[in-house]
């Protein structure tokens, strides 16, 4: 009969110690990795799966942050690779995160899912549903929108023509390319190609592997489309865009400028010298993060401070 109060006793008090210390485990930080590194070993344990901190669809707002960010990943890019340094920092801050890969054609490979290689306006469908998700499933009125690279540029689509403009509140982009790429002279090859009627045979050859590719080109059916009518930035969203000087893919850099009243630009090292982070590496940024956290809470906004970057982190 000792025996079998003591356990129950030893029983009860471990179940009153676990209840009592579960608040506390929910409330630990999630562990931000500040380098790229960090998704060779997230895409081998949770291939396509979502970042540490996205994707509760029990999350609801907080009066502090009322709108659930969503993260758009960029070429070639998938949700799991793209953001494990923002999913758990914003997660940390308090924000309801959000993610998906998108542009993915035809079954996802078993052990790498590779998005953003449809065209543009069918990527944009994708994210129009996973946004109306999103805002049924946390009572939101609108979402705040942080993309990299391809994430920056096929979210427009979405609000310019899909109505993703009464859904957006702030539109925060990491290497943008509102003007497109001239990478390796791609765009004035392609325009000689055109010139001497041979794009079609390009096109051919290189949409079915990647529909989004050429869009991304200077002078693109996509970017005239749209930068059309009222242009890119629209009314009622306010847009930061933040740029390195290093980014290798995005040539100029000063191609994700933008203008008007609602836009804010960011250059990186113009602030921090010691930032070397290339196109990629801005998504393992300390110094982006600080400005992206800023762009999301204007009215908090902190100084950034400048802390030095590899290429791939800091």
């Amino acid at each position: 009969m000792r025996t079998t109060k003591s356990l129950a006793a030893t029983l009860l008090a471990a179940a009153l110690a676990l209840i009592s210390t579960s608040p506390a485990t929910a409330d630990e930080e999630l562990p931000v990795p500040w380098t790229l590194a960090a998704a060779l070993p997230a895409q081998a344990a949770n291939p396509g799966g979502p970042p540490p901190g996205a994707n509760d669809f029990g999350c609801r707002p907080s009066a502090a942050h009322p709108n659930p960010v969503v993260l758009t990943h960029g070429l070639s890019a998938n949700q799991t690779v793209n953001w494990q340094t923002f999913g758990p920092l914003l997660k940390n801050q308090g924000y309801c995160v959000f993610s998906l890969t998108y542009g993915v054609p035809g079954e996802p490979l078993p052990i790498y899912q590779p998005g953003g290689l449809l065209p543009m306006e069918q990527s944009a469908k994708e994210l129009s549903a996973f946004i109306d998700k999103v805002r049924g499933a946390t009572g939101a009125s609108k979402v705040d929108i942080l993309g990299h690279s391809e994430g920056t540029l096929m979210p427009s689509y979405y609000v310019k023509f899909l109505g993703g403009a009464s859904k957006v509140d702030k539109y925060v982009s990491l290497t943008p390319l509102w003007n497109g790429t001239t990478l390796f002279g791609a765009s004035h090859l392609y325009a000689l190609a055109g010139a001497l009627g041979l794009a079609p045979g390009f096109n051919g050859i290189l949409d079915p592997l990647c529909g989004s590719c050429r869009q991304f080109l200077r002078g693109s059916e996509f970017l005239t489309k749209l930068r059309s009518g009222n242009g890119v930035f629209q009314p009622g969203v306010t847009y930061t865009n933040i740029m390195t000087r290093y980014d290798e893919a995005v040539v100029p850099y000063t191609s994700g400028m933008g203008s008007g009243p609602n836009v804010k630009n960011i250059v990186l090292q113009d602030s921090c010298l010691l930032d070397l982070a290339e196109h990629a590496g801005v998504a393992a940024d300390r110094n982006a993060a600080g400005h992206v956290l800023n762009a999301l809470d204007p009215a908090h906004a902190k100084p950034v401070p400048c802390v030095p970057a590899t290429p791939i982190g800091s």
